[in-house]
């Protein structure tokens, strides 16, 4: 499963807060949900999530594996 906890992590060491994300950056509050939820995000977001954070992917997800992951 893709946890999202690095990213947490590393927007409470940034500037920038959910509120700026979403009114700022224009990242939906879905996202931010999804986020909170280890959902499944799209590429694109993690990038712009690298962007405005001025971090690296492993600072946003990370893999755990897991036994509700989906057989393969």
């Amino acid at each position: 499963m893709i946890s999202y906890q690095p990213f947490w992590a590393t927007l409470s060491e940034s500037s920038e807060t959910t509120y700026t994300l979403i009114h700022m950056h224009n990242i939906s509050s879905s996202t931010i949900d999804k986020l909170r939820k280890d959902k499944p995000l799209n590429t694109t977001t993690v990038n712009d999530l690298c962007r405005i954070l001025h971090c690296k992917v492993e600072n946003i997800m990370e893999y755990i594996p897991s036994d509700k992951d989906q057989k393969l």
